[in-house]
């Protein structure tokens, strides 16, 4: 695998993780990056490494953000992915993983509450690498400084949530 596979199957990955979300949630491709293999002298798999990464635009309240975690990690574990590591912190709470390819993934909450997944590749063979394709900015986020701005009935709303699963009803209530 190249850099420039490494990228799209990295944009293919993040499509998935964001499928698997109910009620859905607006997300905007944040930078990319890449970048030499930290010790690519001692690798033979290759020399670069590609990181792919989204910023959920929706407001995630704190009390339902256990939840949207909840909803990645089973994906993840369900997909044959190894949690490496999780931050239990009710404001900023993140998992980590590895996937059985080998690219590394999290889901981070931040400032303000931002949620980003980002997805960074094994060590692949060094290669000219495109940007993702990007949609302009909404001005919505521009004005509110590229923090989440978009509400949700289900996600935004502050109360936990009734029932076992948020795919449990239809209508996210």
């Amino acid at each position: 695998m190249n850099m420039q596979e490494a990228g799209d199957h990295a944009e293919e990955m993040l499509d998935a993780f964001l499928g698997t979300v109910h009620p859905p949630v607006e997300a905007a491709p944040g930078p990319s990056n890449e970048a030499m293999c930290p010790d690519f002298k001692n690798d033979s798999t290759g020399t670069g490494q590609v990181t792919r990464r989204r910023y959920v635009m929706t407001i995630i309240s704190s009390e339902r953000r256990g939840n949207f975690l909840g909803v990645v990690e089973r994906h993840w574990k369900k997909s044959g992915y190894t949690i490496t590591s999780v931050r239990n912190n009710k404001e900023a709470p993140a998992i980590y993983a590895t996937a059985p390819d080998g690219f590394r993934v999290s889901l981070e909450f931040g400032y303000a509450g931002q949620a980003t997944f980002d997805v960074v590749s094994p060590c692949v063979t060094e290669s000219k690498v495109t940007e993702p394709s990007r949609k302009p900015l909404d001005p919505r986020a521009i004005k509110s400084g590229g923090l989440p701005y978009l509400r949700s009935e289900f996600w935004s709303r502050n109360a936990p949530v009734a029932t076992a699963s948020p795919s449990a009803s239809n209508d996210g209530t």
